[in-house]
């Protein structure tokens, strides 16, 4: 079955809006046979999409599948970019290692890697990240701004604020961001992001950000040495989350930012980032490569950097960290 004829089958029926297109109709849009079209239409069913089929009106999709899969992603999708590409995986070590591989072969901005599980999930510093099968959300995306590498730190919290604002609106939770990648609902990590880079001397080649969301979990998901300090939505809401619901809502979101981001640079981002900012005001640990800085967050720079004045009334700014809340 052609993937592209696939995809764009998807598009057609998501962008109907409900409405009835004609196999005839489908098949000039598409530039295929009325007969693939019907062929096609099959395959989705296969797959868990509950079609409607009338006579003299033609085809529209009531419902997508439970399961995770690139077609339920992309029914729906509401971007221009990013989530256009999509490589979809049962199991991957990690998705961040097959996002930079496709990034050094000149895969395109907006490709996205979704797997529904990683054998070897990984978090920052190297720390391993549980990626439990069908429970969440494994995905990591390539971005390729035309910017210096100090930019990169500030996809970070682009990410973050994309991340929450998504949570927001498909659970109605209201999700609150620990300096730099940490996203936090009733003070329990929810969501961790890794942003990694590839550059020359002057320039971006390009970012790999990768995204962890817990959406499913139940508390005997999550190991019992994290259960005190981590969570997942369906935990919060005790409702079953969609995870392309999910997916799509933070692409467009991303992009929304992305694009504000490069029309009017980081200023707006940053004023949405706190917002949603849980460490603000508060007296926080920094743990350094260097040591430790106990202080205030006052907040972040205009470059994505956190700036802490400690008891002596000394500025720092802290460009990586853990950070723990002492208050």
């Amino acid at each position: 079955m052609s993937i592209d004829i696939r995809k764009q089958l998807i598009k057609a029926l998501s962008d109907a809006d409900g409405e009835f297109l004609s196999g005839q109709t489908l098949a000039e849009k598409i530039g295929c046979s009325r007969t693939a079209i019907w062929k096609h239409i099959e395959e989705l069913r296969k797959d868990g999409f509950i079609l409607e089929a009338v006579r003299n009106k033609g085809y529209k999709i009531i419902n997508t599948p439970e399961d995770l899969t690139e077609s339920d992603i992309l029914f729906g999708l509401e971007t221009e970019r990013f989530g256009r590409n999509i490589h979809f995986y049962e199991s991957v070590e990690s998705t961040q290692k097959v996002a930079h591989q496709l990034a050094h072969e000149g895969a395109p901005e907006g490709t996205i890697v979704v797997s529904e599980e990683q054998r070897t999930g990984r978090g920052r510093l190297g720390r391993s990240w549980s990626s439990l099968p069908k429970k969440g959300v494994w995905m990591s995306m390539i971005v390729r701004p035309v910017l210096p590498p100090q930019k990169a730190p500030q996809f970070t919290l682009i990410t973050a604020v994309a991340a929450a604002n998504a949570i927001g609106e498909v659970t109605g939770l209201h999700p609150e961001i620990k300096w730099p990648n940490d996203i936090l609902i009733n003070g329990k990590k929810v969501v961790g992001i890794l942003t990694e880079l590839q550059a020359e001397a002057d320039k971006i080649s390009s970012l790999v950000i990768g995204i962890g969301i817990n959406a499913n979990h139940d508390v005997e998901d999550l190991h019992e040495s994290i259960q005190g300090k981590a969570t997942s939505l369906y935990i919060e809401k005790r409702k079953k989350i969609s995870r392309a619901q999910l997916i799509q809502t933070f692409l467009k979101d991303f992009e929304k930012y992305y694009g504000i981001y490069l029309d009017k640079g980081f200023a707006p981002i940053k004023l949405l980032w706190e917002t949603y900012a849980i460490s603000i005001g508060k007296v926080i640990t920094a743990r350094t490569v260097t040591g430790e800085i106990v202080g205030r967050a006052l907040g972040i720079t205009d470059e994505g950097v956190l700036k802490v004045e400690d008891e002596h009334g000394t500025i720092h700014e802290v460009y990586s960290a853990d950070i723990e809340l002492s208050d």
